[in-house]
C-alpha cells in the first residue's frame, strides 16, 4: 500500500485545502442520513405488555411468583403465551393475555391456575407496557399491539418507499438544476422533517412525515456521491467515496448511543435531528461543481470556481478552461453524430441509460448488483443481530463491522480495479451463504461468524457499487444512474424482510436466494468496462466505449475534456507543493 494511502486525509487537506474542506462539509450530513435510516430500530421496539385492567391491582401472581407490582414481573416474563392473574380493589380476579383479558366467575381463591369458569372480553381499557428499557416508544403511544400490530411493521418498508422515490426524483433534479441546490434542499429537509416526526399526533402524521424524511435523506445521500467524486481527483476518487459510506456507518453507530441514553422516542428523535444541524447552518457555502458547470455550457462560472480552487490551494498559475476547453463553434460540430444534435443542453431521462446496447446491458447488470448487494446485505443482518446480550452493543457492532469492509474495498478497486474487486465479493457472498446451508443448527458460533462473513463479502460489494456506477455513465446523467440504482437498492431492502420471511417454507431459503442473485451479478459483472484510472466522461457516447479501443473526434468535444479541469489542478497543486504521490 503506498503511503499516501495510508495517510489519505492528512495529505488530502495538506495540498487540496479547498476540496478537503469541500468534502468534509458534504460528507459530514452521511451521519444524519445513516441516523434516520435506523432510528426505527429502537423507535419502533414493542416492549413486554399485556391487557389493562378496569380498576386498581392489589395483587399479582405469575407462575410460582407474586408481587403488588406489575413491575416486578417483567423479568420474569419469557414467552408470549404467559399470562398474569390480578386481583383488584373489589376482589375481582383477572387473566391477562397480551391480546386479550378473561374475568374468573369465582372469586373465593387467588391461585395461577384455574379450571372454572371464565368471561373473556377485549383489551378495551387499553395495554399495560414493559418500561424498564423503554419509557415510550410509537408502539407504546398509539397501541401499536395485537390487531394493529401490522402498523409498527409498516413503518420501515413506508420508510424505505419514501427512499426509493427520493433516490429517483432527486438523482434526476441534481442533473438538471445542479448538484449544490438539492444539496442545499434535502439536508434542510433532513433537519425540519426530523423534528416535525418528533412532534407528530397521530401515527398516521408519523408515516407521511417520515416519508418525506426518507425522501430528502435519500435524496442527499445519491447526490453527495456524485458531488464528492466530481470535485476529488481520479488519485483520491476511490477513498473519498468510500468515506462516505463510513460516516453513513457512524451514523449507525450514533444511533446506537443515543438509543442507549435517551428512552422517550420523541426525545431520542430531536436528539438524533440535531446533528444535521451543523450542516445546515454553512451548507449555503458550498460550490457547484465544475464538471456540472461545464456539461451546462457555464464556463465562466466554472473558471470562477477553478480559480477559487487555486487560491484556497495556494496554486500560483491556475489552468485556464480555455486552455482544455474549446467552445468555438467548430469544435461543436465533431460534436454532433449522424445529424443528431446530442448537446449539453437536452434535457435527459431515465430512457438515456438504454441509450444503446451497451449502455442497456451496462444498467441492468448495474442495477442487479445494487439489488443484490441491498438484499444480501440486509438479509445478512436480519440474520446476525440476534446475538444476545445487549441489542444497542450488537447495532454499534453492526455499524462498526462496516468501516473495514470499506477499506478492504479501497485497497481492492485501487490495486485490483473496481471489476476485479467487485466480482470476486459478490462470488464469495455467494459461496458464503451455500456455506451457511451445510453449517448443522447447533453450531450457533459458527453460524453467526459465517453471518457476519457473508455480510463483511457483500458489503465490500456494496460500498464499492455507489463509485463505480458513478464512473460508468457521463456527467450529464451520473446522477440519474446513481439514483436510480439507489432505487434499486431500496427495492432490495424492501424485499429483504418477506425474503428473511420464507424461512418458514425452509430455513435456508433467504441465503439460498442471496447466493443465486449474487453468483449471477458476479458472472455479469465480468462484463461491464473497468474504470480504474480513466477520467470521467461527459457523455453518453464516451461512456459506451468505456473498455474499446474506439477513437473519434467525440473525444476531442469540449465536455469530453472537462474532466481534464481538475486532473490538470492536481498536477499545478502537485508541482507547487512539490509532492511525487
Amino acid at each position: 500500500m503506498e503511503i499516501s494511502q495510508v495517510f489519505f486525509p492528512i495529505i488530502f487537506f495538506s495540498h487540496y485545502r479547498f476540496q478537503a474542506c469541500v468534502y468534509f462539509a458534504s460528507v459530514f450530513q452521511a451521519i444524519s442520513c445513516g441516523i434516520h435510516y435506523l432510528a426505527s430500530v429502537f423507535m419502533a421496539v414493542t416492549p413486554k405488555f399485556v391487557c389493562s385492567v378496569p380498576g386498581n391491582v392489589t395483587s399479582i401472581l405469575f407462575s410460582n411468583s407474586s408481587s403488588s407490582r406489575i413491575e416486578d414481573i417483567w423479568t420474569l416474563w419469557t414467552s408470549t403465551k404467559d399470562y398474569i392473574v390480578v386481583q383488584l380493589e373489589n376482589g375481582e380476579i383477572w387473566e391477562l393475555d397480551q391480546c386479550s383479558r378473561s374475568k374468573r366467575e369465582s372469586n373465593l381463591y387467588l391461585a395461577y391456575e384455574y379450571s372454572g369458569n371464565k368471561s373473556v372480553f377485549s383489551c378495551s381499557d387499553g395495554y399495560i407496557y414493559d418500561q424498564t428499557k423503554w419509557k415510550s416508544t410509537i408502539v407504546t403511544e398509539w397501541d401499536l399491539v395485537c390487531h394493529r400490530e401490522w402498523l409498527a411493521k409498516l413503518t420501515q418498508p413506508t420508510f424505505m418507499l419514501g427512499v426509493l422515490f427520493g433516490a429517483v426524483i432527486f438523482g434526476d433534479m441534481a442533473d438538471r438544476v445542479g448538484r449544490r441546490y438539492i444539496m442545499w434542499f434535502t439536508s434542510t429537509g433532513q433537519f425540519l422533517f426530523g423534528i416535525a416526526v418528533a412532534f407528530t399526533f397521530d401515527y398516521y402524521s408519523f408515516v407521511i412525515i417520515r416519508f418525506l424524511l426518507a425522501m430528502v435523506s435519500s435524496g442527499y445521500l445519491v447526490v453527495v456521491f456524485v458531488y464528492v467524486t466530481e470535485y476529488v481527483g481520479i488519485k483520491a476518487r476511490t477513498w473519498a467515496s468510500m468515506h462516505v459510506h463510513a460516516f453513513f456507518a457512524v451514523g449507525i453507530m450514533a444511533v446506537a448511543l443515543v438509543g442507549f441514553l435517551v428512552r422517550t422516542w420523541w426525545i431520542y428523535q430531536i436528539f438524533l435531528s440535531i446533528t444535521t444541524l451543523p450542516f445546515v447552518l454553512c451548507c449555503w457555502l458550498l460550490p457547484e461543481t465544475p464538471f456540472w458547470l461545464l456539461s451546462e455550457g457555464r464556463y465562466e462560472e466554472a473558471q470562477k470556481v477553478v480559480n477559487i480552487m487555486a487560491r484556497w490551494n495556494k496554486v500560483s498559475t491556475p489552468c485556464k478552461i480555455s486552455e482544455l476547453c474549446s467552445v468555438q463553434q467548430d469544435d461543436l460540430v465533431c460534436y454532433r453524430t449522424g445529424g443528431n444534435d446530442i448537446s449539453t443542453a437536452k434535457k435527459h431521462s431515465i430512457l438515456d441509460l438504454f441509450y444503446n446496447w451497451h449502455i442497456a446491458r451496462r444498467t441492468i447488470t448495474v442495477w442487479l448488483i445494487w439489488f443484490t448487494g441491498s438484499l444480501g446485505y440486509y438479509v445478512f443482518s436480519l440474520s446476525s443481530v440476534n446475538l444476545g446480550g445487549n441489542e444497542y452493543l450488537n447495532l454499534f457492532l453492526i455499524g462498526a463491522v462496516e468501516l473495514p469492509a470499506y477499506v478492504v474495498a479501497c485497497i481492492g478497486m485501487d490495486k485490483l480495479g473496481r471489476r476485479n474487486t467487485l466480482t470476486p465479493f459478490l462470488i464469495s457472498s455467494a459461496v458464503i451463504s451455500a456455506l451457511i446451508m451445510l453449517i448443522p443448527q447447533d453450531f450457533s458460533i459458527l453460524s453467526v461468524l459465517a453471518n457476519m462473513a457473508g455480510k463483511f463479502a457483500i458489503g465490500v460489494a456494496f460500498g464499492l457499487i455507489y463509485l463505480y456506477t458513478a464512473e460508468l455513465y457521463p456527467t450529464v446523467v451520473r446522477s440519474l444512474a446513481v439514483g436510480s440504482g439507489s432505487m434499486m437498492c431500496r427495492v432490495g431492502s424492501i424485499v429483504a424482510p418477506f425474503c428473511v420471511y420464507l424461512t418458514s417454507v425452509w430455513i435456508f431459503m433467504p441465503q439460498l436466494l442471496v447466493g443465486i442473485m449474487a453468483f449471477l451479478s458476479g458472472m455479469l459483472t465480468l462484463m461491464l468496462p473497468e474504470t480504474l484510472g480513466k477520467p470521467l466522461t461527459n457523455t453518453l457516447a464516451e461512456a459506451a466505449e468505456l473498455g474499446t479501443n474506439k477513437n473519434s473526434c467525440l473525444r476531442k468535444s469540449p465536455p469530453a475534456q472537462s474532466g481534464a479541469v481538475l486532473e490538470k489542478l492536481e498536477m499545478h497543486n502537485q508541482e507547487s507543493h512539490g509532492t511525487d504521490e
